[in-house]
C-alpha cells in the first residue's frame, strides 16, 4: 500500500525544526552571561524604588542593556525625552555598524525583519560574527536565537525584582559575567576570521580616539574601524596588503 504524501512528513517543517533547535543550542551558552546581568537589573529597579513590574517594561520596551540601566536614572532626574534620545543614540552608536552585516537578508517575513531590527543586540550580532562563512543558518535560526536571548533578559530581570528581597544586594563577580562572555564570543568571532591586521586596527583606533577625544572614544574609534573597513572592501589591494593570517 503506497504512502500518502502526508505520512512523509513534510521537510519544511522539519528543516524548521532543526532551525529552531539550532538556534537554541547557539544561544544556550550567552544565557550564562546575560542571566546574571538580568538579574542585577531586576533587583537594580526594584533598589531605586521602581515596582517589580517595570522591570518587564523596560527590558522590552528599550531592550538595550547598558541604557536600561541609565533609563530609570535619567526618569528619576526629569531628563528630558530629547536629552534621553541623544543619550540612548550615543550609547547604541554601535549598533548602526552591527545593522550593515548582519543577516536580516535570511528572513523572508516583513515582522520578522521589524523584530530582528529591534532585537539586535552586541549578543546576537556575535553570535552572528561567530557563525562559519559557510553556516547554513537561515532566517527561523536567526530569529529563533534573538527570540531566546530576549526571553533569558526579561525573564531573569522579571523574576530577579519579583523576588529582589531574597538577592543580595552585592553580589562580586556578578558585574563580569557580561564581560567575560563579550570575551568568549569575541575569541569565537575571530577562530572564524582569523586576520591580525583587524584586532590591530581596532586597537589602534581606540588608543587614538583614547587620547585626542576621550570623552567620545567609543564613537570615533568605531567611526575610523568602520572605514578602515570599508576601504578593505573597496580596495582589494589594500586588503590583500594588511591582511595579516598566521599560515598553518
Amino acid at each position: 500500500m503506497p504512502h500518502s504524501p502526508s505520512s512523509k512528513g513534510n521537510p519544511a517543517s522539519h528543516t524548521r525544526r532543526e532551525s529552531v533547535r539550532a538556534g537554541l543550542q547557539e544561544a544556550a551558552p550567552v544565557f550564562l552571561g546575560l542571566v546574571p546581568l538580568g538579574l542585577a537589573f531586576g533587583v537594580f529597579i526594584t533598589q531605586l524604588g521602581f515596582a517589580w513590574w517595570w522591570a518587564p517594561i523596560f527590558s522590552v520596551v528599550i531592550y538595550a542593556g547598558s541604557m536600561e540601566f541609565l533609563a530609570p536614572g535619567l526618569i528619576g532626574a526629569g531628563v528630558g525625552p530629547f536629552s534621553a534620545a541623544l543619550t540612548g543614540f550615543m550609547v547604541n552608536f554601535r549598533h548602526i555598524f552591527y545593522g550593515l552585516s548582519f543577516p536580516r537578508e535570511k528572513i523572508a517575513s516583513v515582522p520578522g525583519k521589524i523584530y530582528s531590527t529591534y532585537a539586535l543586540t552586541d549578543e546576537a550580532y556575535a553570535i552572528s560574527a561567530a557563525r562559519p562563512h559557510d553556516s547554513r543558518a537561515d532566517g527561523t535560526q536567526v530569529l529563533t536565537t534573538q527570540i531566546a536571548l530576549q526571553a533569558s533578559w526579561v525573564g531573569s530581570g522579571t523574576l530577579a525584582a519579583l523576588t529582589s528581597a531574597m538577592v543580595p544586594e552585592n553580589i562580586a563577580g556578578m558585574e563580569f559575567a557580561l564581560t567575560s562572555l563579550f570575551i568568549v564570543l569575541g575569541w569565537e568571532a575571530f577562530a572564524q576570521h582569523p586576520d591580525f591586521s583587524l584586532v590591530f586596527a581596532a586597537g589602534l583606533c581606540a588608543v587614538v580616539a583614547g587620547v585626542l577625544v576621550n570623552a567620545q572614544m567609543l564613537v570615533v574609534s568605531l567611526c575610523a574601524y568602520f572605514c578602515f573597513v570599508l576601504l578593505r572592501h573597496f580596495s582589494p589591494a589594500f586588503d590583500s596588503w594588511v591582511e595579516l593570517r598566521v599560515r598553518r
